[in-house]
């Protein structure tokens, strides 16, 4: 018979513990190969397309589009190959727990072909044959199931549901004093799958089997675990009747609430991550930017035909960067636990860029390496990419300084948010006419407002100040950058 692997949702990295269903890229009973892209999902970061690394017959899918998993939950099964299944094989009494006989090499290639394109917990070889966990035969009044084990398998009195079974929590009461055997573990979601939950819940002293999981089939999500700590003057006794749920009152259908999750749930923690741990302070300037404009308008004039225009945020990035070797401590970050400012050698420039699904801040890697031209292609591409949903994790991390243009929005000014765990970031407004005392006299002339946000730990105001005033001179004067090329 052939055997069924579970693909569960792998690590996407960068810290991730959570993805949202897309899209799914395969139907049941699909035939998959090695590393096909079988579901689209969104993570606090970007949109990934996820491959399986097993080949056959898709068999069943778990999650609904718009459905937010934990990282392990299970994605989908496939059949595959031909071979006879080592955990339904009845074992010998006198086997040791966990041994295996080594059936699935015996067979060839066997259950899985090795996967090319690494997943963190999938590696690129064969996967190693699954061992069955060793359970207590029994258990009775005296030696009880511990509540982690039936709150994450749960059980009737025959000892263990089907993987379609849709038994309520409260089940599992019955479940504690009744046999439990040595069956296979069932198939798809199961009440608790994220180790994050159950290390939330045992924590706070909650009793998993008394909290209604919002997820699909029961399962019980980090939010249910957080709004039941919440819940003002509720104790959870282990092993009492459950109560039955208070009346809510009537909602009011002229409130809309919206989760804070994938990109708008990251910019929140991320935001309000800057705003525990930065001591940030602001200073901004009005500087003349006429000749800024005027050199952008020779540039282009004199570019080659069809040539990349080159835009205002590329001259502002390759001022920025030139800012930067001058007052290199505002390009570095705090290691709090180490006491230590920490002075990062290169500029990685984070850039904000509004799409579709909200703030992003895609980062030009070595930006200080970099000319205007190659900073602004650089910048157009990350732009385009974050449009169209295709930036990935690493093109969203790793920036030591941040460019807010916030003048394309019609704004003068702001107080940027420093974009933990960097030092620093400098705001743009828009460029507009203004009266302006030029050479004496009163003229029109093309004024923008700049704001630096620092993290006062790193430096203080002077180093700030000399810093924001170098900008608005290079901006005034652009020639001024001809000492740095």
């Amino acid at each position: 018979m052939a055997q069924v692997l579970e693909f569960k949702l792998p690590d996407l990295g960068e810290g991730l513990t959570e993805a949202e269903i897309v899209r799914w890229l395969v139907e049941v009973g699909d035939v998959v190969a090695v590393d096909q892209p079988v579901v689209e999902v969104e993570t606090a970061k970007a949109m990934v397309e996820v491959p399986c690394p097993y080949g056959g017959v898709v068999t069943a899918r778990f999650g609904a589009e718009g459905a937010e998993l934990p990282v392990g939950a299970p994605l989908l099964t496939v059949a595959v190959g031909s071979v006879e299944e080592p955990e339904t094989r009845p074992r010998p009494s006198g086997e040791p727990s966990g041994q295996d006989d080594g059936s699935a090499e015996s067979s060839g290639k066997g259950a899985a072909d090795g996967s090319g394109n690494v997943l963190v917990g999938y590696g690129t070889g064969a996967p190693a044959p699954r061992r069955r966990r060793v359970r207590p035969a029994r258990a009775t009044a005296s030696e009880p199931v511990p509540a982690a084990a039936t709150a994450s398998e749960p059980a009737p009195a025959a000892g263990m549901i089907s993987a379609g079974s849709k038994a309520p929590l409260h089940a599992l009461d019955a479940a504690t004093t009744a046999p439990v055997t040595g069956a296979v573990e069932p198939q798809g979601p199961i009440a608790v799958i994220s180790p994050l939950v159950r290390k939330l819940a045992r924590q706070h002293g909650l009793d998993l089997r008394r909290i209604t999981g919002t997820g699909r089939d029961g399962l019980i999500l980090r939010t249910d675990v957080e709004s039941a700590i919440k819940a003002a003057g509720e104790e959870v006794t282990v092993g009492a009747a459950p109560a039955a749920p208070a009346a809510r009152p009537e909602a009011d259908t002229s409130i809309e609430r919206i989760a804070l999750r994938g990109v708008r749930g990251a910019v929140a923690e991320k935001l309000s991550r800057s705003r525990r741990e930065i001591p940030d302070a602001t200073c901004w300037v009005d500087a003349d930017a006429t000749e800024l404009m005027a050199a952008r308008r020779t540039m282009n004039a004199g570019g080659s035909a069809g040539g990349a225009k080159v835009s205002v945020l590329a001259l502002l990035a390759r001022i920025c960067t030139a800012a930067l070797a001058r007052f290199p401590e505002l390009n570095s970050t705090v290691d709090a636990e180490a006491r230590e400012i920490v002075r990062l050698p290169g500029v990685h420039l984070g850039f904000a860029a509004q799409t579709e699904r909200g703030l992003v801040v895609p980062v030009v890697r070595d930006a200080h390496t970099r000319n205007v031209e190659s900073v602004g292609a650089e910048i157009t591409r990350l732009t385009e990419a974050a449009r169209d949903g295709r930036l990935t994790p690493a093109q969203l991390t790793g920036g030591t300084f941040t460019l807010n243009n916030y003048g394309v929005f019609g704004v003068d000014g702001s107080t940027p948010i420093i974009n933990h765990p960097e030092a620093a970031m400098l705001g743009v407004g828009r460029i507009v006419p203004k009266p302006w005392v030029h050479e004496g006299e009163l003229a029109v002339r093309q004024v923008v407002q700049l704001s630096l946000t620092f993290d006062h730990r790193v430096c203080d105001g002077g180093t700030a100040g000399g810093f924001l005033r170098y900008v608005a001179d290079c901006v005034e004067q652009p020639v001024m950058l001809l000492r740095t090329l």
